[in-house]
Order: structure tokens, then sequence, then C-alpha cells
């Protein structure tokens, strides 16, 4: 098996644990390992102490008077130094000679007799048990390192489980929660408020998204079985009066029927994949290309069509299909309602392109702005439906000015009838 899908695969608590115990461990096994050196250093430290202060007086039961060939001037046995030792006190530095369990410590330095001849006054002192204590001094911290690191495991194990408590416990409430439901928000100011309402919040989006994937099936289921109706209805009705100029009149409203339910199929297409998160890349699109290419395209009425727009090109950053679907669908809905004029003006600015739609028609009431981008909805039912609309077409215009960061925006217009306004961000 993976070591790492292995370890990835264990929980929190016990991964926690073991990198806690593991850590501990590792620290106390390193004091350990110094811990020879440190008795040492402890005990040399003491002695050094006392024998500084002998050789400084020159007087003490610890202090012998050499010559500086190392032999006796006090009337005393030859003390045990060798004469590399015997240098190294000379030149003042101390001695430490290892003898089994024990150790003796020197200190030297040279001074004058009084006939003026130099000689050599030194301090020794036994370390008794030198050896002896710095092993059983790391025997004792290994010990003490296992039970330590025992105790820390022990430690973090409770305190992860504990800590984890209320996130289980938020975990197991989050998925027995009803709809409209929010979890009880901690008053204390740490990460679990902060995890509260974090998850208060995917709850709030998981709910809104459930209510508009709902309505939208429901809306779309409506608005499709009319045309299917309608269909079967007039094909059954030419199977049962097989009659060659009925019949014809009957392909006629169904290929009618035909076109208007392709046209939702596509609406409900491009709208389901801008739900999905499919951006395609940005490009330079000239508006004033695209709003006169879809004047060409509206059918033959009698209408007025003022354009103004710049004579040089106006750059937004969409694409080529985004930009044509939305002009096309705000020109039909302008010729839709219209009465006798329709002015489209585009306006640059440094960071933006404004594209303005005004008709003069009857306008649209102002309790109805907030919601007239909505999918499947309609200022009035029966208008909708009798000029072929689904409520889909402002729907498309939302949502994909918005997803390239731009903004709409509907109000009435200076002609009485309504403004529709877009911004779009300028390509730079």
């Amino acid at each position: 098996m993976n070591p790492r899908r292995w370890w990835f695969r264990r929980t929190l608590r016990f991964r926690i644990t073991v990198v806690a115990t593991g850590v501990a461990w590792l620290c106390l096994m390193a004091l350990t390992s110094l811990a020879p050196s440190l008795i040492a250093r402890v005990q040399i430290s003491a002695v050094d102490s006392e024998l500084t202060k002998a050789v400084a007086v020159g007087s003490g039961p610890s202090v012998r008077v050499l010559d500086t060939a190392g032999a006796p001037l006090d009337g005393l046995p030859a003390p045990d130094l060798t004469p590399a030792e015997v240098r190294t006190l000379k030149s003042g530095r101390p001695v430490l000679r290892e003898d089994g369990e024990s150790a003796m410590r020197w200190q030297g330095r040279v001074d004058t007799a009084p006939d003026g001849t130099p000689r050599l006054i030194a301090a020794g002192d036994t370390l008794v048990g030198y050896n002896g204590a710095n092993d059983l001094g790391t025997k004792w911290l290994a010990v003490a390192t296992a039970l330590v690191a025992l105790l820390v495991g022990i430690a973090t194990w409770l305190s992860v489980r504990s800590s984890l408590r209320p996130v289980e416990r938020m975990r197991v409430a989050a998925a027995q929660l009803p709809r409209g439901e929010r979890l009880p928000v901690p008053e204390s100011q740490d990460e679990l408020q902060a995890l509260a309402q974090a998850l208060n919040g995917l709850l709030a989006r998981r709910d809104e998204a459930t209510e508009r994937l709902r309505r939208f099936t429901g809306d779309a289921a409506h608005e499709l079985r009319s045309p299917v109706t309608s269909v079967r209805a007039q094909a059954e009705v030419a199977v049962a009066h097989p009659d060659p100029d009925f019949s014809l009149e009957v392909l006629e409203s169904v290929v009618e029927e035909s076109e208007r339910l392709s046209a939702l199929v596509d609406a409900l297409l491009i709208l389901a994949r801008a739900d999905s998160g499919e951006l395609p890349r940005a490009e330079p699109v000239d508006l004033v290309l695209q709003v006169h290419a879809a004047v060409d395209r509206m059918p033959s009425h009698d209408l007025l069509v003022q354009v103004a727009a710049p004579m040089s090109a106006c750059m937004v950053s969409a694409t080529r299909t985004e930009v044509e679907l939305v002009v096309d669908n705000l020109v039909r809905n302008a010729s839709r309602y219209a009465t006798s004029l329709i002015r489209i003006a585009v306006l640059p600015a440094a960071r933006e392109v404004r594209l303005v739609v005004d008709d003069d028609g009857h306008g649209i009431p102002p309790e109805h702005w907030a919601r007239v981008f909505d999918r499947f909805y309609r200022v009035e039912e029966h208008r909708g439906r009798a000029s072929g609309g689904f409520g889909l077409g402002l729907a498309l215009v939302a949502h994909l000015v918005r997803q390239r960061r731009g903004s709409v925006r509907v109000s009435d217009s200076p002609q009485g009838g309504a403004r529709f306004e877009i911004r779009w961000p300028a390509y730079r």
C-alpha cells in the first residue's frame, strides 16, 4: 500500500497525535543524546570554580607547587601528571584525565618564586563518579523521554478529540438540517464561529440553488407542455380528418409551433451551459458592428430605428456569440413593444462601454424592474404568450453580461417606453 495514501486515510485525530508525539520524542531524544556532555559540563564547572580560587590564592589542600618540569617543590610525592599535561597547565589551560568511573581535573598557572625562579602552581581534584553519573543520567533521561512522549501522545489525543467534538456535532447537525434551517452560530469569536457561518452560507447557497432548479424545472416543463400539446392536438385532428387542404394548414401550424419549441430548447441549453460555469475565453468584439448587424437582421416593420454610435470601433470583452445574443434580444424586445420608434446608443468610456436601447411603447412598471431579468418572468402573462416570448430573452441578456462582470438595468425611457442599459467591460 502507498504510505502516503495510507497516511491520508487515517483520521485527523490520529495524524495530529502521531505528529505531536513524534516531534516531542525527537526533541527529547536530542536532549538525551546531549545529556552526557551537559552533565559533564555541570560537574566540571562546579570543580573549576573551586580550583580557580585555590590556584589564585596559591594554598590549600589541593594545591601543589611544582617546577616547570613538573617535579614537586613542596616536599610531597610527584603528582600524576604527564609532561604533556604539565605543558598544558603552564599554558593556562585545564587538564581533564578520566580514570575508570572517576576523573581528575587540574588547573594551573606559572608563578615566580621569591628567588626569582619560575614555578607552576597547580590544583587538582577528583570528580567522583564522573562517568557513572553520565551513564546513569542518560539512562534516566531515556526513560523519561519515553514517558513524556507517551504523555504528550495521550494529551494530544484527548485534546484533539475534545476540540473536534463540536465540529463533529456541527457536521451531524448540518447533515440533518431541513431546508431553510441554519446552524446555531457560537458566540465565541473563534474558528468554530467562522466554520458555522461558512456552513450557513453554504446551506443558504444550497437552498437557493435547489429552489432555483425546482422553479426552473417547473417553468421549463410548463413552457414545453404548451407547444408539445398544440403539436399533438393538431396532429390528431389531421389524422382524424384526412383533408389535404386542412392537413396543409395543420402542417404550417405544426411547423410554427416546432420553431417556437426549438427556440425554447436552444435558450434553455444556453442557460444550462452558462449555469455550469463554462465561460469561453474573452476576445475583443466590436459592439458598434454588432448593433448595426442586429438592426439589419430585424424583420421588415414600420418602426423607425435610430442608431447613435461612434464611427470608430468600440471593443468589449466578451465573445461574438454572447454580444450577438444580447444585442439581438434587446432589439427584438424593443421592436416587439415599440409603437413607432427605437433608439440605440453605444457610449464608450475608459473602462466600459454602454449600450442603451429605448422604445416608445407603454414601458415597464417600476414594481417589475427587479424581476424583469428572472427566467420565465413576464410583465404581462397574456402579452408574452401572444407575442411568442417565453420570458427567457432578458434572462439570457442578464446572465451573459453579468458573467463578464458587466451590469444590466431597466428604467423608463425618455420616449415613454422602456430603457435597457448594458455596461460591458471595455477590452484592454
